[in-house]
């Protein structure tokens, strides 16, 4: 019984630290980052098996947590769930981004894409892949924008809607069928 009073109080603590941190109050985020962040690392540590990246994902929250805390909505969920929501997805970014430099033997553009380029800009900077970069031109520009922020930034889903203003279903859809395109195209 004591057990679920203190982790009660614990879920209302984070919450009114959320709302506290969508007003700007640092010492808020600090608050969270006081009593979560050893179990957050554990928790990206059991993805990403690896505590230096496990403590970059942390880092990452955190940032995302803080620039977002407006986002947060007591009504849809609970302040934990919203933290760990982001949490995981940010090491299953970093995920993502370690498995992609591990198999890849050859840099896919000249010159690294920063998350400042636009799709366009990420398209002329391909290297040699000429079959690929033949296919994608032949992409509406905004399917072929959203296939680029996917799998040249790395962005997910969500974040490629938030960044444009789309429903994330229909980025989903234009992804997949992009992606199905881009397969028949190449053979």
């Amino acid at each position: 019984m004591a057990g679920d009073v203190a982790s009660t109080e614990k879920a209302r603590d984070i919450e009114a630290a959320l709302l506290a941190c969508a007003s700007g109050d640092k010492s808020a985020l600090r608050r969270i980052y006081d009593a979560e962040s050893p179990r957050m690392i554990g928790v990206a540590q059991r993805l990403l098996k690896r505590r230096a990246l496990a403590e970059e994902a942390v880092q990452d929250a955190f940032v995302l947590i803080w620039r977002h805390a407006a986002r947060y909505d007591p009504q849809r969920g609970a302040g934990l769930t919203w933290i760990y929501a982001i949490l995981r997805n940010r090491s299953l970014s970093i995920l993502r981004d370690e498995k992609r430099t591990e198999t890849s033997d050859a840099p896919v553009a000249e010159e690294a894409a920063s998350e400042e380029d636009d799709p366009e800009t990420v398209m002329s900077k391909l290297s040699d892949a000429k079959a690929l970069h033949a296919c994608l031109e032949t992409l509406p520009p905004q399917r072929r924008g959203l296939v680029l922020l996917a799998f040249v930034q790395g962005l997910t889903h969500g974040e490629i809607a938030g960044r444009l203003n789309l429903p994330i279903g229909t980025v989903k859809s234009w992804i997949r069928r992009s992606l199905i395109s881009l397969k028949e195209c190449l053979g």
